[in-house]
């Protein structure tokens, strides 16, 4: 994709999106629920979309909240329902509508004091803390949020009482239910005033920041943090966690900046990604300029999306790590520090996850276990304590507990965040030093991602494919050792397909709202090496297509 002039650089203000606007068209725009475009449509991460093209508007909250009420009755999910929002602009009206729904379905509802802001990982710890000591009346909950998407987008997120992201049975449910609503003219919605639903005695106003934070302690090594006096900057990217670093500060005796306290649903201060869109990615060095400018005023810098589930490691010698890189220094400094894990558990990654962290994970006598794309593979694992980590290529992680049990099932930047601080603290190396120590240890990979048009037909193949299909023996000169369309650590459907060779593998999917494909590859030859995998890969996509169309 062609870098925008814009990348790195101030928004202009003719980049912000019309505010008042935005939120009017969430009330008075009304989708065609027999247009698919305007559907609720569940992809990896709940429902996405935009008021201005009538994809995220009151109609499809009402349907949704209306039909994870009826998913609860049917599964026998009597416990509270924890609800967080974040900073988009589409949020708050979007909270509202489903307080108004759930009230009125007599949920017991958990929302944030001063109604301020929750992150994604601090629902899935609070559902997580509830449900612990409990055989039955479950919690269960929603974030809204669409996560690092542009200013004008809203999302809906339902967390079932595994604290993860609801898996394709559950969306498929809730999903289909949602439409069913929509096309009845929504007669089966049951609502109540703003007001009313407030003062409801299923209502409470809970404080998600102070059990959160106190029990931080359990999983990262604050204590080492705080000693070592090393000098921390934050940048919350306006988010949902921007009131959690002053109290993770002052409870740990941390020397930690926020180096910017706004927020601003126009997201004004950021920095254009690199397609000219304001995104805060905080993987993106593009959306993340600001900061990567403040890295030597820091031993050690990081970064969240809106929602907190992604992280951004900055330091002093690279600026902003690849998240490929940190999460293999994550897991190199995890399994040799938690030492009560058990002796058995293994590393989850996805199948577009970076093949060093199988060479580190090896090297320390563990196993990998590979999955598809999408957090919510993870779950089963994290919650069994049977992985003590999982890591996707979009820095999205988490992690066991010190003592080895679960500490959330849904992404968590928070933890990623200060693991960075923790590996710098303990070793005297920030985690940049340590991925150039892998490098000369496992071999310096390259990395690289590409977009190709697909048509919805061509799109299909994908679901069709068997690795007999593949008639290729070789892959960039060297020898296949595997073709895959399950993952290897469930024998999940990867929706695509992964060919494997000694130094190198290309993997390829298809988009589930665009008519692309992606294609990912890997080298641990050379840039040229890689450069030549996408293109057999892509070669490969295209054969396929012409075979079976």
């Amino acid at each position: 994709m062609k870098k925008s002039s814009l990348a790195g650089k101030k928004a202009p203000r003719e980049l912000l999106v019309d505010i008042p606007k935005l939120v009017s068209s969430y009330y008075t725009e009304k989708p065609d629920p027999l247009e698919k475009s305007q559907q609720v449509s569940f992809g990896t991460s709940g429902h996405r979309g935009s008021s201005f093209d009538r994809a995220f508007n009151e109609d499809h909250i009402l349907a949704i909240s209306q039909a994870i009420v009826e998913y609860r009755t049917s599964q026998k999910i009597t416990g509270p329902m924890y609800i967080g929002k974040d900073t988009h602009a589409l949020s708050e009206p979007a909270l509202r509508t489903a307080v108004e729904v759930f009230s009125a379905n007599g949920l017991e509802i958990m929302l944030q004091d001063g109604m301020g802001y929750t992150p994604t990982p601090v629902i899935s710890y609070s559902i997580l803390t509830y449900n612990r000591a409990r055989p039955r009346g479950h919690a269960d909950g929603v974030v809204i949020t669409p996560s690092h998407n542009p200013p004008k987008d809203g999302g809906f997120k339902y967390n079932p009482p595994n604290g993860g992201p609801a898996d394709k049975e559950i969306t498929t449910i809730i999903q289909d239910r949602a439409n069913e609503i929509m096309r009845d003219g929504l007669k089966d919605v049951k609502r109540i005033p703003w007001e009313r639903a407030l003062k409801a005695s299923t209502t409470n106003f809970y404080d998600y920041i102070t059990p959160y934070v106190n029990d931080l302690e359990n999983v990262v090594n604050m204590t080492a943090i705080g000693a070592a006096g090393i000098k921390i900057g934050v940048d919350p990217l306006g988010g949902a966690g921007i009131a959690y670093w002053e109290p993770i500060s002052e409870t740990y005796g941390l020397d930690l900046e926020v180096v910017n306290q706004a927020v601003d649903p126009t997201f004004s201060f950021m920095t254009v990604d690199h397609d000219g869109q304001i995104r805060m990615d905080c993987s993106s060095r593009y959306a993340m300029a600001g900061l990567i400018d403040m890295k030597d005023k820091f031993d050690i810098a990081f970064g969240n999306d809106p929602d907190f589930d992604r992280h951004g490691i900055v330091t002093p010698l690279l600026g902003l790590m690849n998240p490929n890189h940190f999460l293999s220094v994550a897991v190199w400094f995890l399994i040799q520090s938690r030492h009560h894990w058990m002796e058995d558990i293994t590393i989850g990654k996805t199948v577009v996850t970076s093949a060093m962290i199988d060479r580190v994970v090896k090297s320390l006598g563990k196993t990998v276990t590979e999955v598809p794309v999408g957090f919510k593979w993870f779950v089963p694992g994290l919650l069994r304590s049977e992985l003590g980590f999982g890591g996707e290529e979009s820095a999205g992680a988490s992690f066991l507990r010190k003592n080895g049990t679960t500490w959330t099932t849904d992404k968590d930047g928070f933890i990623l965040d200060l693991l960075s601080a923790e590996i710098l603290a303990v070793t005297g190396k920030d985690p940049s030093v340590h991925y150039q120590n892998l490098k000369g240890e496992f071999g310096e990979p390259f990395y690289g991602r590409s977009e190709s048009p697909a048509t919805r037909e061509q799109r299909a193949v994908f679901n069709k494919l068997t690795p007999e299909m593949v008639e290729a023996d070789s892959l960039a000169g060297e020898k296949i050792e595997a073709k895959l369309t399950k993952a290897p650590g469930n024998h999940a459907d990867i929706g695509g397909l992964k060919i494997v060779t000694e130094n190198g593998w290309v993997a390829v999917r298809p988009s589930g709202t665009e008519d692309i494909y992606k294609v990912y590859a890997e080298s641990f030859k050379s840039q040229a090496h890689l450069e030549d995998i996408l293109n057999e890969g892509q070669n490969i996509v295209q054969t396929l297509f012409d075979e079976k169309l």
